[in-house]
């Protein structure tokens, strides 16, 4: 009953600091995005409009920010047991250092799993329709943005589309139709979309053709797209592959490498995604080893400093290892997991020294 009573102690201290660390890196972040977002305000994409978007990101904000947390959090957390001389007591008591690393892993545990069910369902259908919602309410002035929705390629064809929404309708569809000597034969943009069997139903339709070394501009009201550019393709070439769920990502990274085209950016984000869970533990046991090790007897904001370098250097590490397994050769997997283990190797030797 005592242990029972502990572990519930440590595992309270620690998540409580945990959820005040994310409380206020997530505020962060979307303080700074409120502000950039600001500067797209206009009368199509209301203050309203914003808010709803922010409100979307969210979950793919808590995703991104919890590994972080989670280090700081338990640095915090569990050093201020340390610094009360609490653990002390505890180990005195009989409570072997397995023992708190155990209780501290139990709650973490769940954050791993709520890690999961984020990448995979929540935050990836949260983003998708905050951008959805915005670039509808930005791509409904006709002005082309080129840094805003998608570019694809189709053949012979260059397409911008700047919104997708769920349910098979696109918006803001730009298309630049070339001859075989790379002249420009046709530039068209059309307001919406809505999916056929065999491609899109293009409405209010406005046109240039180049012809004999003139053009002419024209409209038409609807025109019949043919293309192998599906709904369900669409939803994942609009989004960032970190933004797409662990699912959609091995399906889109299969549906590229049957294309012969190169789905590196992909595998990374898989690996990343799936093995997320993993980089949260591991920066834990890293916390943990670090409050029996060096940072035994520092104070509350040397923890805190210690634990966000500590994060950005992982997370450093993931974003350099990336591009380099491309340009060397190396898998993916390679590039996201050494970290992982390095962090997990790391933290068993302090833990180990520390006794």
């Amino acid at each position: 009953m005592i242990v029972n009573r502990l572990e519930l102690y440590i595992a309270r201290h620690v998540l409580s600091a945990i959820a005040v660390v994310l409380l206020i890196v997530v505020g962060l972040d979307l303080l700074s995005a409120l502000i950039d977002e600001m500067d797209r305000l206009s009368e199509r994409y209301q203050f309203a409009t914003m808010l709803q978007y922010l409100a979307l990101t969210l979950p793919r904000r808590i995703y991104e920010m919890l590994p972080l947390s989670a280090l700081v959090g338990c640095l915090i957390g569990l050093g201020s047991l340390a610094s009360q001389s609490e653990l002390t007591v505890m180990r005195a008591a009989g409570f072997s250092t397995a023992r708190i690393v155990l209780a501290v892993f139990k709650p973490v545990l769940l954050l791993m799993l709520l890690e999961l069910a984020l990448g995979q369902f929540i935050a990836p259908a949260s983003e998708r329709l905050a951008l959805s919602g915005r670039a509808v309410a930005m791509a409904s002035d006709g002005v082309l943005r080129a840094n805003e929705g998608a570019w694809h390629r189709d053949g012979d064809e260059f397409i911008h589309i700047a919104a997708v929404e769920p349910g098979g309708t696109i918006h803001g569809v730009t298309r630049y139709q070339f001859d075989q000597t790379h002249g420009l034969l046709r530039s068209s943009y059309a307001a919406t979309g809505q999916a056929s069997d065999d491609g899109w139903i293009l409405q209010d339709i406005r046109e240039t053709r180049f012809v004999d070394g003139r053009t002419e501009a024209g409209r038409q009201d609807e025109e019949h797209w043919v293309t192998g550019l599906t709904p369900e393709l669409l939803s994942v070439i609009i989004v960032e592959p970190t933004d797409l769920s662990i699912t959609g990502l091995a399906r889109y990274s299969g549906y590229l490498e049957e294309q012969g085209v190169n789905s590196d950016n992909y595998r990374l984000a898989f690996w990343g995604k799936l093995l997320q869970p993993l980089s949260i533990a591991a920066l834990v046991l890293i916390g943990v080893s670090f409050i029996f090790g060096p940072l035994r007897n520092v104070t509350a904001g040397q923890r805190v400093i210690a634990g966000v370098i500590g994060g950005v250097c992982f997370k450093f590490a993931q974003d350099l290892l990336g591009p380099a397994s491309s340009v060397f050769g190396f898998a993916p997997l390679l590039a996201i997991l050494l970290p992982i283990l390095i962090c997990f190797a790391v933290g068993l030797v302090l833990l180990r020294r520390a006794g």
